[in-house]
């Protein structure tokens, strides 16, 4: 089944990143004129464990502190950065993210390294045994990296149930819009 869901990762990134160029060529741009600065790169933890360059449109300041998005204060965001979270549309670089073998379309949402007690959760439950996603079982449910504990459990119970059909639900559900980001503190 491993093999089918790359297939179908591949397959929808790369259409994604294709049929997509414009879209994204006019965020970047837009993104440089909001921060000068449209692309948010930044170390997460991947596939068993290991690094990754997660890659984002960048919807915070330049300034904002390096910390999950719990735990950035909402003051950060830029106007052009709600527009991009609200539509979901800052994840669109990870396409490239989920082309590279870093990630799945769906999966456990990637955690930093500083986030020591979800680092913890999911490794007592295996989570690190998949490629972290875009979107996933937590996500859709609106359970952010606030609560580490019922996070991995989540994650969990997702990789448990993953199947083919459950994968295109996923997809299709966040397509829809069901679920939100990772909420900013107020």
């Amino acid at each position: 089944m491993a093999k089918t869901l790359r297939f179908f990762d591949i397959l929808f990134a790369a259409s994604g990143l294709l049929f997509g160029l414009p879209i994204l060529l006019l965020l970047a741009l837009i993104g440089y004129w909001d921060t000068g600065s449209p692309l948010f790169l930044q170390k997460r933890v991947g596939y068993r464990g290991r690094p990754f360059v997660l890659i984002k449109f960048r919807t915070m300041k330049l300034d904002t502190a390096w910390v999950a998005s719990h735990l950035a204060d909402a003051s950060s965001i830029t106007r052009f950065g709600l527009f991009l979270r609200r539509t979901k549309l800052d994840e669109l670089p990870q396409l490239w993210n989920v082309l590279t073998g870093d990630m799945s379309l769906v999966g456990p949402r990637p955690c930093l390294f500083s986030q020591h007690e979800l680092i913890q959760e999911r490794s007592k439950r295996n989570v690190y045994n998949a490629r972290p996603g875009i979107t996933g079982l937590a996500q859709l449910n609106n359970i952010d990296m606030s609560t580490p504990e019922l996070l991995a459990e989540m994650d969990q119970r997702m990789l448990a149930e993953m199947a083919v059909p459950t994968y295109f639900r996923y997809l299709f559900l966040t397509v829809l819009g069901k679920g939100s980001g990772d909420r900013v503190s107020q």
